[in-house]
């Protein structure tokens, strides 16, 4: 059998498994009352936390040997199918380098991410933030200080892997426009999204060159239950094609227009973008745009392993910024405008 873990102890306690450690490892960041209370829940479970190795010089060789290294990667919400693949991509990527992958949920929120970010600077060796909400110059700063790769997030001066954004948008275009199509909706996602808002920005900058009118409404929750309030104002606004922030919302914006006795897509087109594995399963299936997103999660541990090693040999890391294909895939929810 195995011993009681540290999220045994922080249930005890009351407190969370971060606290739980701090209390051990560096006591100075918690109150002493909490530390106590820590403390008597681990005496009362015997446990007792496991030493990480440090790095150490041999006696014979006299060269120093590396403790296995332990990255964190945040994402905006897990569970958003988008974000499997992705997560499977820097799993394997890590596992292959003896790197042990912490995963993180900020649920969406700005607190909660700054929040797991604070906690985790004194346990991990590097980040890997996909989709964060955090303000550019949090961001900076957080890269000044540790290793970080952004994902699905491109900024000025730090390493980041994001999707070929206008690449994608200019097939929408496409795509809408050589269906007849002369006007779309766009539904937004979180505001705090920087890929929400560079599609935004791609879509309808790109509009005219295609003869078409962009309209926005949102901002959204990505998900499925958003999808309701996101077709009612999409159809008040009319147009004969709606692209959402994400499948979720796209799939939700489908059913609504179904429940109205809309059709899709001979009322109405529908896009969305990631192409999760739902976007098959639904009536009428869904397009979207997609990209190689299992290799953007290896790409970023990738980065990140390379950044840490840099770091080690006393250089300076230089920052990298990789946009991976994307492919608009084409099927059942976008047709012919209707006349």
């Amino acid at each position: 059998m195995t011993g009681p873990s540290i999220y045994d102890v922080a249930e005890r306690a009351g407190v969370a498994a971060s606290t739980v450690s701090r209390a051990f490892a560096d006591p100075g960041r918690v109150t002493e009352a909490t530390r106590a209370r820590v403390m008597a829940a681990a005496a009362e479970l015997d446990y007792a936390p496991r030493q990480r190795p440090r790095r150490r010089t041999g006696p014979a060789s006299g060269r120093s040997e590396e403790r296995p290294r332990t990255v964190a990667m945040l994402v905006s919400d897990i569970t958003n199918p988008h974000y499997f693949e992705l997560i499977r991509g820097a799993e394997l990527r890590a596992r292959a380098s003896g790197t042990t992958l912490v995963l993180v949920n900020c649920e969406e929120s700005t607190q909660i991410e700054l929040e797991q970010v604070r906690g985790l600077t004194s346990t991990v060796d590097g980040f890997v933030m996909a989709a964060s909400r955090l303000p550019d110059q949090q961001l900076r700063d957080l890269a000044a200080e540790h290793p970080t790769v952004l994902l699905n997030r491109d900024l000025p001066g730090t390493t980041s892997v994001t999707l070929d954004m206008a690449s994608g948008c200019r097939q929408i275009l496409e795509h809408l426009s050589s269906l007849g199509h002369r006007s779309f909706t766009y539904c937004a996602g979180p505001p705090s999204s920087w890929m929400g808002a560079t599609r935004w920005r791609m879509l309808s900058e790109g509009a005219r060159q295609y003869d078409l009118e962009a309209h926005r409404m949102g901002p959204y929750t990505p998900t499925v239950a958003s999808g309701s309030s996101a077709a009612d104002a999409a159809l008040r606004v009319g147009g004969t094609a709606v692209v959402a922030h994400n499948d979720l919302l796209a799939i939700g914006i489908m059913r609504r227009l179904s429940d109205r006795g809309l059709d899709v897509p001979g009322d109405v087109s529908v896009v969305g973008f990631d192409n999760i594995f739902a976007a098959t399963l639904v009536q009428p299936s869904l397009t979207t745009l997609g990209g190689p997103i299992s290799d953007a999660g290896r790409r970023a541990v990738e980065l990140l392993m390379s950044i840490l090693d840099a770091r080690r040999r006393g250089a300076a890391p230089r920052a990298e910024q990789v946009a991976m294909p994307v492919e608009l895939v084409v099927r059942d929810s976008t047709g012919p405008a209707p006349s």
